[in-house]
């Protein structure tokens, strides 16, 4: 047997995957790169997790039970065969097979695993006909991976990455696939899914299942209280989505198939008490000019048009909702503002109490696109009522009259280079306004605050024409009027003298280079 290979630093996902995407070039076409490194990474992060249950077992005493199959089952961890684990593929790493043991690996794990039944790809890598130097190669940057990072949808990330890099006109514009923690941290937060039914109707990777599962073990919850159901058009993603789930031990019911939600809906009778999603931004051309006229979903409701999705999902999502049902879900800005037929339908989910709160959030969230989105929040029960919930009790005003608006534009930290993340204390401001907004007692606890936030009544929203647009009701400060204008020119004006001087200094050090050369330049 070949020797191991031998380990090597670990370096930054984003640096990883740009490499192994280099090591790629003139093999494939840059839209497969993401399905060649995402089955190879899967298979690292399964073999990851079974090696460190693997220690958690010698480290209790029960090393004889180490190759049983229910010792690692019984945390969700999937048991590997010696032949299926990321050592013995990095052992063999330069051998002329290793694409046909890394489909072995891939086989044996999907067919001992009925959670991954259709997940993973089948003789994917021996009809690739990667040169074995090249694809050696690619599993040496793979194996720098740190995917230890348990918190985040990793697997949905290293997808989203690949289409902002190398494919961006499949996702460009729809926040697709990948939703950021900090956005489905917030999402929970807010809407609290602890117990009950969970539905994604535009799953993607299955991210917020991931990331809203961690939200409820983090605080003190039990995921076995919390159902999953979700749908994904995409047969891909939907692929995605099963590998995502089942390597985190989360069981879902995603249907029988990957669907078209508005033509093939997979759960029609569902009712939830928590929706959170993310659907495509300004779908276009979503049914057919007589499709889908008489549906149920929008009885009540003014047919959403042919022309943008956006009010298609958002009934979709009322429909869906129990009794005391909950929704946080991001749609492009524009759908705050629409006209025509958007404006009839947002005028009746005003009326009929369902419009919560509506945050505006900051620039450069995604990977495949820096507009500023979105987050609606609305609640099919917003009269006065106790509620006891993960061991709290917490008393609930009437909102039945109000919308809370709140505009995140000036929040966000710098996070790899050139996106934005909200941090943890961002999400606990926002949190905590949010709730105490709604909850009795409200007068001493919240305020508006300028630029931040504003609760707005259904006079005041029926008067400006039922818009929804923060920045409409939310008070902002003419900064100019608090601009020093003589030190703000004092100041500009230093820069400036920096900057010629600068210049002065680089057109002589210029011109002496030339001197030296014997061709002075005679100005």
């Amino acid at each position: 047997m070949a020797r191991a290979a031998k380990p090597k630093k670990e370096v930054s996902m984003e640096e990883a995957l740009w490499k192994s995407a280099d090591k790629l070039r003139g093999s494939v076409e840059p839209a497969e790169y993401k399905h060649v490194v995402l089955s190879l990474f899967f298979l690292k992060f399964a073999s990851d997790k079974f090696e460190t249950q693997r220690e958690k077992i010698k480290a209790a005493g029960q090393e004889k039970f180490i190759e049983m199959v229910d010792f690692y089952t019984k945390d969700n961890v999937f048991y590997l065969p010696p032949e299926c684990r990321w050592d013995y593929i990095m052992e063999n790493a330069k051998q002329d097979d290793i694409a046909l043991k890394i489909d072995t690996a891939l086989y044996t794990i999907e067919k001992s695993n009925p959670s991954l039944k259709g997940a993973l790809p089948d003789n994917y890598y021996s009809r690739l006909h990667l040169d074995t130097a090249k694809l050696a190669s690619l599993l040496d940057e793979i194996n720098r991976i740190n995917t230890s990072d348990e918190e985040n949808d990793i697997i949905g990330r290293v997808y989203e990455y690949f289409l902002g890099k190398f494919a961006l006109a499949e996702g460009k514009g729809k926040g697709e696939f990948y939703t950021p923690k900090c956005i489905v941290n917030l999402i929970a937060e807010m809407i609290e899914p602890y117990e009950g039914i969970l539905y994604d109707p535009c799953c993607g990777s299955g991210g917020m299942f991931v990331q809203s599962i961690k939200f409820v073990e983090a605080h003190r919850g039990n995921k076995r209280n919390v159902s999953i159901y979700g749908q994904e058009y995409t047969s891909t993603t939907f692929k995605l989505a099963k590998m995502n789930l089942a390597i985190r031990g989360i069981s879902a019911n995603l249907g029988e198939q990957a669907a078209n939600t508005f033509t093939n809906d997979q759960h029609k009778d569902l009712k939830a008490d928590f929706i959170m999603a993310n659907p495509p931004f300004n779908q276009k051309e979503w049914r057919g000019e007589d499709e889908l006229t008489g549906d149920p979903r929008w009885r009540g409701y003014e047919v959403p048009p042919t022309s943008n999705a956006n009010y298609g999902w958002i009934l979709n999502i009322v429909s869906k909702l129990s009794q005391n049902g909950v929704a946080g879900f991001l749609l492009a800005n524009g759908a705050l503002s629409d006209d025509g037929t958007e404006l009839k339908i947002r005028q009746q989910l005003i009326e009929n109490n369902l419009v919560e709160a509506i945050v505006i959030l900051p620039r450069s969230l995604f990977y495949t696109t820096d507009i500023s989105v979105t987050l609606w929040i609305l609640n099919k029960n917003k009269k006065a009522r106790v509620v006891e919930q993960n061991g709290q009790v917490k008393r609930y005003r009437n909102r039945e009259r109000e919308i809370l608006f709140m505009d995140l534009r000036q929040m966000g930290s710098p996070y790899e280079k050139k996106y934005i993340e909200l941090t943890e204390e961002d999400r606990a401001k926002v949190t905590a306004t949010y709730h105490n907004w709604q909850q009795v007692g409200y007068e001493e606890t919240y305020q508006d605050i300028p630029e931040f936030c504003y609760s707005a009544s259904f006079d005041e929203v029926k008067k400006k024409g039922f818009t929804l647009v923060p920045s409409r009701y939310i008070e902002f400060i003419n900064r100019d009027e608090n601009i020093d204008f003589d030190t703000k020119m004092k100041a500009l004006q230093g820069e400036l003298k920096d900057l010629l001087i600068q210049e002065e200094k680089s057109k002589a050090d210029l011109l002496a280079v030339f001197k030296e050369l014997g061709y002075e330049i005679e100005l």
